[in-house]
């Protein structure tokens, strides 16, 4: 193993000293050496810090190096060792071996693993009848359970954990001493009999007498829906094959088209309504249970009305704790046994965040009683603390390609590598915000949090920074944000950096983007790479909306080297809401009269209006964002006039694009010959004398792959640069992302791609971090 040092030299007997860094602690891992060092007459003891792990052995020389030869084989699944150092100490004459109380430390070595589905050998338990944790919802081991949901800080033990307040029965005791049992310093150990309580209630927050669980699933049946407090926070689930349950669970929380999210027992329940790739199947079993977004089977609306209306994927998760196997298991009839676990099963339902949409995510018990009366008509709840409020990890597949959405659930708190540098903490973007702490040899990007326009996004974001520096046990000597100054994770930063007595560090929202991607592939800093940022909005060095362009980074350097042809924004922020007004826009570009412009658009509200804004540039700002563009070409065919949730305009669309596509034609784009800006106006007229949602669709992604691929090609050629990252939230769209990267490659350049973070605005603290690292060098 690369990350075990050579043994020293030796006396005999010898003493040594070997510390682990890395994901080590809440894995199994103290169990693992103790285990491992019964094998030889060794001596010594195995310990928690706030760095790693600590292990002193003593014995004959012989017998410590069969040991450290054993040692990677040994190692529990879930460790993750990313360094490690080995010393020579005096020899103490002790007997025995331990694992002995764990010791506070500087903090910054250790990591706790993400919150992961239930092992094998926890659901055989659970679901025989003859175990002591037959149906008890909150089984673990050491393989498997919460961990970063339940931890306040490290080390990781009980004491530090929302467990705390649950003292052991004398059985649960046994085996958490016992050095042979599956749950041996299992941190999270509960049972019937200790552990925390499922109880589901009213509205009123009184208790419904009799079985939670066969409750549960009879109301779900009957078409209720019901708030269940999960493993990060608590969801809203209703049967998602009663369309009236779907239908009023959108109105009640406010969200008319956003798809939805449905879980099911196994991937072979959701055969007639998703295409399941290997890839995808794969996701859906991994331990850390995203939702996985694969591509949906024709006839999904008629067959699932309400559940992703008008676009191409639908996103499925599998049960992720052992109360959402429960659900099942009670309505399949309590079945004995594993076998039932691999059979199609007819139940599936809805799973989304219960919290009115852009409201953070809810993880109280007594908030939930509070805000979820308008919202479900019974909460499944327990007393078990959600100390770090987790929404779901999503991610989308096509094929062979993935691409993370959301990073969250499962994922976090597990780093990114990175070479050692000073802590940094960076904010993160207005949207889908997270925040990223660079400390040691890690970055370490937080869970998503979220929008930050509601009014609690403070505290949340607060709540979150305390979190992680106490986690990492960083002290941030410099503090990085968005370079919009009205951004609240900017007017939170200016606060912590007088709180940390810390520099500044304003990015650029398209260049932390791409940096983000060059973080992820270790890029050198002095390496210059070329890159497009294709998004909805960012703020520009100009002051102007941003969203589709081509820039050159060079470490914490930045140059614009081209956009895309403006487009007018009528009415400002608006427009992004409004994609008629998009259409209006294009259609003005194109060189369309007032009058022409208002009577195509007449069935809009406010057209006449639109079009005079347009024809005397009132409240028209300019914008090169590709996110319009999509948002002009939706509207333009018919896709989409008006957007109730973000980029519904482009999902549309590209679910219109599937099918055969044209060869591109390049007289449907202008590239200056500076490569200084990218027209797509003659695109846009063809697309507009069209009257076919697919033509257009398809017309439209087969050129602008190429235009793009044009684009980066002539800056290549200009600056001598081969490799191109790409970013931002087009790049969620794979139908464009695959056409994209296959004439890139062909062109001879070398994309660069997200990997464990979203390309979208949940990766943007990342890339602030590294810009942040990188200044004054």
């Amino acid at each position: 193993m690369a990350w075990l040092p050579a043994c020293p030299a030796l006396p005999d007997p010898a003493r040594l000293r070997l510390r682990l860094l890395g994901g080590v602690q809440g894995v199994g891992l103290r169990p693992a050496i103790w285990r491992l060092s019964q094998r030889w007459p060794l001596a010594g003891w195995v310990r928690n810090d706030g760095d790693g792990a600590c292990i002193e052995l003593e014995g004959a020389r012989a017998d410590l190096h069969a040991w450290l030869a054993a040692l990677p084989a040994a190692l529990p699944p879930l460790a993750q060792v990313d360094h490690a150092e080995l010393s020579v100490q005096p020899c103490q004459g002790e007997t025995g071996f331990a694992v002995i109380d764990s010791q506070p430390g500087a903090g910054g070595g250790a990591r706790l693993p993400p919150d992961l589905a239930p092992c094998p050998a926890c659901l055989a338990e659970l679901f025989d009848p003859s175990n002591r944790r037959w149906r008890h919802p909150f089984i673990n081991c050491t393989d498997c359970g919460p961990r970063f949901s339940v931890s306040r800080r490290l080390p990781y033990d009980r004491a530090h954990t929302s467990l705390a307040g649950f003292a052991l029965c004398a059985d649960c005791a046994g085996e958490y001493r016992q050095p042979a049992d599956r749950r041996f310093h299992a941190e999270p150990i509960a049972c019937p009999h200790c552990g925390p309580r499922l109880s589901l209630c009213d509205l009123n927050g009184s208790p419904v007498a009799g079985d939670a669980l066969s409750h549960t699933v009879a109301l779900l049946r009957a078409g209720q829906i019901i708030a269940i407090k999960g493993v990060g926070g608590f969801h809203l689930v209703c049967d998602a094959d009663q369309p009236q349950a779907v239908a009023m669970l959108r109105a009640r929380k406010r969200r008319p088209a956003k798809p939805l999210a449905v879980m099911a027992l196994n991937a072979d329940s959701l055969a007639d309504v998703a295409d399941i790739a290997p890839l995808a199947a794969r996701w859906l079993n991994d331990p850390s249970r995203p939702v996985v977004l694969s591509p949906a089977r024709a006839g999904l609306d008629a067959l699932w009305p309400g559940i992703a209306p008008g676009v191409s994927r639908v996103g499925a998760v599998l049960p992720m704790s052992p109360l959402h196997y429960l659900l099942f298991h009670e309505a399949a009839g309590r079945p004995s046994g594993v076998d039932w676990l691999t059979q199609p099963h007819p139940l599936r339902l809805v799973f989304t965040s219960a919290n009115l949409s852009g409201a953070p995510l809810i993880t109280d018990n007594a908030q939930a009683l509070r805000d979820l009366a308008g919202l479900a008509d019974f909460i499944l709840l327990h007393d078990r603390e959600i100390v770090a409020r987790c929404d779901d990890s999503v991610l989308a597949v096509r094929g062979a390609r993935q691409v993370w959405v959301r990073r969250a659930r499962g994922r976090t708190p597990t780093p990114l590598a990175a070479a050692p540098g000073e802590p940094v903490l960076a904010l993160g973007a207005q949207l889908k915000n997270t925040l990223t702490v660079a400390s040691g040899s890690g970055w370490h990007t937080s869970q998503h949090l979220g929008d930050l326009d509601h009014p609690d996004s403070w505290d949340v974001l607060e709540d979150a920074v305390r979190h992680w520096l106490t986690l990492t046990g960083a002290q941030p000597t410099r503090i990085a944000h968005d370079r919009h100054p009205d951004a609240l994770s900017s007017r939170l930063a200016a606060e912590l950096a007088l709180r940390f007595d810390a520099e500044l560090a304003p990015v650029q929202h398209h260049h932390a983007h791409l940096a983000a991607v060059l973080a992820e592939h270790h890029w050198p800093a002095e390496q210059p790479v070329l890159g497009l940022a294709l998004d909805g909005f960012g703020l520009g060095d100009d002051g102007g909306a941003w969203g589709g362009e081509l820039l050159r980074v060079r470490g914490a350097d930045c140059q614009r080297l081209g956009r895309l042809r403006p487009l007018a924004l009528p009415g400002g922020d608006i427009a992004a809401r409004q994609p008629w007004r998009m259409a209006a826009s294009a259609l003005a570009a194109l060189g369309h009269r007032e009058a022409d412009i208002a009577a195509r658009l007449a069935m809009h509200p406010g057209a006449a209006a639109v079009a005079a804004m347009l024809a005397r540039g009132v409240n028209c700002p300019p914008t090169s964002s590709l996110g319009r563009a999509f948002d002009a070409v939706a509207a333009l065919a018919g896709v989409c006039a008006e957007q109730s949730y973000e980029s519904e305009a482009a999902q549309k669309l590209e679910a219109h694009a599937q099918g055969p596509w044209p060869a591109p034609d390049p007289a449907l784009w202008r590239l200056a010959d500076d490569a200084s800006e990218l027209d797509l106006r003659p695109l846009l007229a063809r697309i507009s004398a069209l009257n076919d949602a697919h033509a257009s669709a398809a017309l439209w992604h087969a050129n602008l792959a190429a235009a793009l691929a044009h684009w980066a090609h002539a800056a290549s050629q200009r600056q001598g640069v081969r490799h191109i990252a790409l970013a931002g939230g087009v790049c969620l769209n794979l139908t464009l992302l695959d056409a994209l990267c296959a004439q890139l490659t062909a062109a001879g350049l070398t994309p660069l791609l997200a990997i464990e973070l979203p390309p979208n605005d949940g990766g943007v603290s990342l890339g602030q971090a590294w810009v942040a690292r990188h200044l004054g060098r």
